[in-house]
């Protein structure tokens, strides 16, 4: 069964790729669709978010949708970047600025109050109506940025399960008890019961 993606962004689009690899699903990325719109998340909630992008990809494709919305939310900065992670300090920025604000924003939080947690919502979307799948995982916040692998926010994000970041961590490690790793995975799972049997 065919499937469209609803992203462009390259790092996300290699962890979906890769937890669907060896399924009975083909993904195709949004980019394969120059006539695809590029979608403004105006929702409220990274539900809304994710069905903004999967709707629309469905529509522009003909093709059955995967989409998600994945949110940082910190405990001392109440719930903040949350569903604006990707836009915390504004419109196009790059993952260093928002990091960086990140870090500014917690710069006399002590480490024991930085707690946090990646949340991701993952939609299915078909003419029938949507899927819903969620991941989340907690941890805290660096000082520092530390590795280089990942994107996003994962040089600064510490998991329960581990004393390295996300950033220091193998995709193959990350994808074990990652928000994104959950959330399609249960996906996957859902996908499998209703399409595959």
């Amino acid at each position: 069964m065919k499937l469209v993606i609803a992203t462009r962004n390259e790092d996300k689009l290699i962890e979906i790729k890769e937890i669907f690899e060896g399924s009975s699903f083909e993904l195709s990325s949004l980019s394969e669709f120059p006539q695809a719109p590029e979608v403004e998340e105006t929702g409220d909630t990274l539900l809304e978010n994710a069905l903004l992008k999967a709707e629309s990809a469905a529509k522009a494709t003909g093709l059955p949708a995967l989409a998600d919305d994945t949110g940082l939310f910190v405990e001392a900065l109440d719930g903040e970047p949350g569903v604006r992670s990707s836009r915390y300090a504004g419109e196009n920025v790059s993952y260093e600025e928002n990091r960086e604000l990140l870090l500014e924003n917690l710069n006399n939080v002590p480490k024991a109050e930085r707690t946090a947690k990646f949340v991701t919502v993952a939609v299915f979307v078909d003419e029938i109506g949507h899927i819903k799948a969620e991941g989340e995982v907690v941890g805290l916040i660096t000082s520092e940025p530390r590795g280089s692998n990942g994107f996003g926010y994962d040089p600064l994000f510490q998991s329960i399960y581990s004393e390295k970041t996300f950033g220091e961590l193998t995709r193959s490690e990350k994808r074990a008890f990652s928000h994104r790793g959950k959330a399609f995975e249960e996906m996957l799972r859902i996908l499998d019961t209703k399409f595959i049997k």
